[in-house]
Protein backbone atom coordinates (compact mmCIF):
# COMPACT_ATOMS: atom_id res chain seq x y z
CA UNK A 1 0.00 0.00 0.00
CA UNK A 2 1.27 3.47 -0.87
CA UNK A 3 1.72 5.58 2.25
CA UNK A 4 2.04 9.31 2.91
CA UNK A 5 3.46 10.27 6.29
CA UNK A 6 3.00 13.79 7.63
CA UNK A 7 4.80 15.80 10.24
CA UNK A 8 2.33 17.72 12.42
CA UNK A 9 3.51 21.13 13.67
CA UNK A 10 4.38 23.46 10.82
CA UNK A 11 3.27 20.91 8.23
CA UNK A 12 -0.38 20.05 8.83
CA UNK A 13 -1.10 22.83 11.31
CA UNK A 14 0.23 26.24 12.29
CA UNK A 15 0.65 25.76 16.04
CA UNK A 16 3.24 28.48 16.63
CA UNK A 17 1.04 30.90 18.59
CA UNK A 18 -0.02 28.32 21.17
CA UNK A 19 3.52 26.97 21.51
CA UNK A 20 4.92 30.44 22.08
CA UNK A 21 2.20 31.24 24.62
CA UNK A 22 3.19 28.14 26.59
CA UNK A 23 6.85 29.14 26.60
CA UNK A 24 5.99 32.68 27.68
CA UNK A 25 3.94 31.22 30.54
CA UNK A 26 7.16 29.72 31.93
CA UNK A 27 8.87 33.10 32.05
CA UNK A 28 5.79 34.80 33.45
CA UNK A 29 5.65 32.15 36.15
CA UNK A 30 9.11 33.08 37.46
CA UNK A 31 8.47 36.79 37.46
CA UNK A 32 9.50 37.85 33.96
CA UNK A 33 7.57 39.16 31.00
CA UNK A 34 6.78 37.51 27.69
CA UNK A 35 9.98 37.59 25.63
CA UNK A 36 8.73 35.60 22.64
CA UNK A 37 6.44 36.72 19.84
CA UNK A 38 4.74 34.88 16.99
CA UNK A 39 5.89 37.25 14.26
CA UNK A 40 9.59 36.84 14.91
CA UNK A 41 9.81 33.48 16.68
CA UNK A 42 7.50 31.07 14.83
CA UNK A 43 10.45 29.22 13.31
CA UNK A 44 11.95 28.66 16.76
CA UNK A 45 8.59 27.41 18.03
CA UNK A 46 8.70 24.58 15.52
CA UNK A 47 12.17 23.70 16.79
CA UNK A 48 10.68 22.50 20.08
CA UNK A 49 10.01 23.61 23.63
CA UNK A 50 13.61 23.70 24.79
CA UNK A 51 14.60 25.83 21.81
CA UNK A 52 11.95 28.38 22.79
CA UNK A 53 13.09 28.37 26.41
CA UNK A 54 16.71 28.92 25.41
CA UNK A 55 15.77 31.82 23.14
CA UNK A 56 13.51 33.42 25.72
CA UNK A 57 16.11 33.13 28.47
CA UNK A 58 18.75 34.65 26.23
CA UNK A 59 16.48 37.50 25.24
CA UNK A 60 15.74 38.26 28.89
CA UNK A 61 19.41 38.06 29.83
CA UNK A 62 18.85 35.08 32.13
CA UNK A 63 21.86 32.88 32.77
CA UNK A 64 19.92 29.61 32.53
CA UNK A 65 21.90 26.41 32.06
CA UNK A 66 20.48 23.22 30.58
CA UNK A 67 19.37 21.99 34.01
CA UNK A 68 17.17 25.07 34.39
CA UNK A 69 15.85 24.63 30.85
CA UNK A 70 15.02 21.01 31.67
CA UNK A 71 13.27 22.07 34.88
CA UNK A 72 11.03 24.48 32.97
CA UNK A 73 10.23 22.07 30.16
CA UNK A 74 7.50 20.15 32.06
CA UNK A 75 5.99 23.50 33.05
CA UNK A 76 5.84 24.44 29.40
CA UNK A 77 4.20 21.13 28.48
CA UNK A 78 1.50 21.52 31.10
CA UNK A 79 0.79 25.10 30.05
CA UNK A 80 0.55 23.93 26.47
CA UNK A 81 -1.69 20.98 27.31
CA UNK A 82 -4.13 23.35 28.97
CA UNK A 83 -4.43 25.62 25.92
CA UNK A 84 -3.33 23.45 23.01
CA UNK A 85 -5.63 24.67 20.26
CA UNK A 86 -6.62 28.21 21.16
CA UNK A 87 -4.97 29.74 18.10
CA UNK A 88 -3.76 26.69 16.14
CA UNK A 89 -5.23 26.16 12.69
CA UNK A 90 -5.01 23.57 9.93
CA UNK A 91 -3.24 24.88 6.84
CA UNK A 92 -5.61 25.66 3.95
CA UNK A 93 -6.43 22.66 1.80
CA UNK A 94 -4.80 20.10 4.10
CA UNK A 95 -7.98 18.24 5.05
CA UNK A 96 -9.19 18.06 1.45
CA UNK A 97 -5.77 16.84 0.29
CA UNK A 98 -5.61 14.06 2.88
CA UNK A 99 -9.15 12.99 2.03
CA UNK A 100 -8.21 12.88 -1.67
CA UNK A 101 -5.21 10.68 -0.91
CA UNK A 102 -7.29 8.29 1.16
CA UNK A 103 -9.95 8.11 -1.55
CA UNK A 104 -7.20 7.20 -4.04
CA UNK A 105 -6.12 4.27 -1.86
CA UNK A 106 -3.21 5.78 0.03
CA UNK A 107 -2.72 5.16 3.73
CA UNK A 108 -1.92 8.26 5.76
CA UNK A 109 -0.12 8.67 9.10
CA UNK A 110 1.52 11.24 11.35
CA UNK A 111 5.12 11.04 12.59
CA UNK A 112 5.90 13.91 14.94
CA UNK A 113 8.43 14.86 17.58
CA UNK A 114 5.63 16.29 19.71
CA UNK A 115 4.90 14.12 22.77
CA UNK A 116 2.25 11.58 21.77
CA UNK A 117 -0.42 12.64 24.28
CA UNK A 118 -0.16 16.24 23.12
CA UNK A 119 -0.21 15.29 19.45
CA UNK A 120 -3.32 13.17 19.98
CA UNK A 121 -5.00 15.96 21.96
CA UNK A 122 -4.18 18.52 19.28
CA UNK A 123 -5.49 16.34 16.45
CA UNK A 124 -8.64 15.59 18.42
CA UNK A 125 -9.32 19.26 19.07
CA UNK A 126 -8.61 20.18 15.45
CA UNK A 127 -10.93 17.40 14.29
CA UNK A 128 -8.39 15.57 12.14
CA UNK A 129 -7.66 12.41 14.13
CA UNK A 130 -9.90 10.29 11.90
CA UNK A 131 -7.88 11.18 8.81
CA UNK A 132 -4.81 9.17 9.87
CA UNK A 133 -4.34 5.47 10.47
CA UNK A 134 -1.50 5.94 12.95
CA UNK A 135 0.12 8.69 14.99
CA UNK A 136 3.57 8.24 16.52
CA UNK A 137 4.97 10.93 18.79
CA UNK A 138 8.37 11.72 20.25
CA UNK A 139 7.89 9.27 23.11
CA UNK A 140 6.00 6.48 21.34
CA UNK A 141 9.24 4.61 20.69
CA UNK A 142 12.69 4.74 22.32
CA UNK A 143 13.81 6.76 19.27
CA UNK A 144 12.39 9.70 17.35
CA UNK A 145 13.07 11.65 14.17
CA UNK A 146 15.58 11.92 12.57
CA UNK A 147 16.11 8.27 13.51
CA UNK A 148 14.59 6.41 10.55
CA UNK A 149 13.10 3.74 12.83
CA UNK A 150 10.53 6.29 13.96
CA UNK A 151 9.48 6.70 10.35
CA UNK A 152 9.64 2.99 9.50
CA UNK A 153 7.39 2.06 12.43
CA UNK A 154 4.89 4.75 11.44
CA UNK A 155 4.65 3.30 7.94
CA UNK A 156 4.40 -0.25 9.26
CA UNK A 157 1.51 0.60 11.57
CA UNK A 158 -0.68 1.54 8.62
CA UNK A 159 0.29 -1.56 6.66
CA UNK A 160 2.67 0.18 4.30
CA UNK A 161 6.24 -0.34 3.15
CA UNK A 162 8.95 2.31 3.15
CA UNK A 163 9.72 1.65 -0.52
CA UNK A 164 6.26 2.95 -1.42
CA UNK A 165 6.08 5.90 0.95
CA UNK A 166 7.17 9.50 1.41
CA UNK A 167 7.38 12.12 4.13
CA UNK A 168 5.79 15.57 4.15
CA UNK A 169 7.54 17.97 6.54
CA UNK A 170 8.84 21.46 7.14
CA UNK A 171 12.26 21.27 8.82
CA UNK A 172 15.77 19.90 8.51
CA UNK A 173 14.74 17.16 10.95
CA UNK A 174 12.14 15.92 8.47
CA UNK A 175 14.63 16.18 5.61
CA UNK A 176 17.23 14.20 7.54
CA UNK A 177 14.66 11.59 8.54
CA UNK A 178 13.66 10.98 4.95
CA UNK A 179 17.24 10.83 3.75
CA UNK A 180 18.10 8.31 6.48
CA UNK A 181 15.04 6.24 5.55
CA UNK A 182 15.78 6.42 1.83
CA UNK A 183 12.38 7.91 0.93
CA UNK A 184 11.33 11.10 -0.88
CA UNK A 185 10.93 14.25 1.20
CA UNK A 186 8.43 16.98 0.37
CA UNK A 187 8.84 20.21 2.34
CA UNK A 188 6.07 22.77 2.66
CA UNK A 189 6.76 26.27 1.40
CA UNK A 190 4.09 27.98 3.49
CA UNK A 191 5.59 27.57 6.98
CA UNK A 192 7.55 30.21 8.89
CA UNK A 193 10.57 29.89 6.61
CA UNK A 194 8.46 30.12 3.46
CA UNK A 195 10.13 29.24 0.18
CA UNK A 196 13.49 29.56 1.93
CA UNK A 197 13.07 25.95 3.02
CA UNK A 198 14.17 25.04 -0.51
CA UNK A 199 17.75 25.48 0.79
CA UNK A 200 17.33 22.00 2.30
CA UNK A 201 17.05 20.58 -1.22
CA UNK A 202 13.89 18.49 -0.83
CA UNK A 203 12.68 16.21 -3.59
CA UNK A 204 9.76 18.60 -4.01
CA UNK A 205 8.46 21.83 -2.51
CA UNK A 206 4.74 22.05 -1.72
CA UNK A 207 3.35 25.55 -2.19
CA UNK A 208 -0.28 24.69 -1.41
CA UNK A 209 -2.08 21.55 -0.32
CA UNK A 210 -4.19 21.69 -3.47
CA UNK A 211 -1.09 20.46 -5.30
CA UNK A 212 -0.39 17.50 -3.03
CA UNK A 213 -2.41 14.67 -4.64
CA UNK A 214 -0.77 15.16 -8.05
CA UNK A 215 2.65 15.58 -6.49
CA UNK A 216 2.34 12.35 -4.52
CA UNK A 217 1.18 10.44 -7.60
CA UNK A 218 4.37 11.58 -9.31
CA UNK A 219 6.67 10.63 -6.45
CA UNK A 220 5.00 7.31 -5.58
CA UNK A 221 3.66 5.94 -8.86
CA UNK A 222 1.02 3.19 -8.74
Amino acid sequence: MRTVVFDLDGTLADTSADLIAAANACFEGVGHGSPLGVAQDALTAFGGGRAMLRLGASRLGLDWDEAQIDAQYPVLLEAYAGAIAVHSTIYPGAVAAVNSLRAAGFSTAICTNKPERLAVALCDQLGISGLFGALLGADTLPVRKPDPQHYFETVARVGGTAARSLLIGDTITDRDTARAAGVPIVLVGFGPEGAGVSRLEPDALLDHYDDLPALVEHLIPA
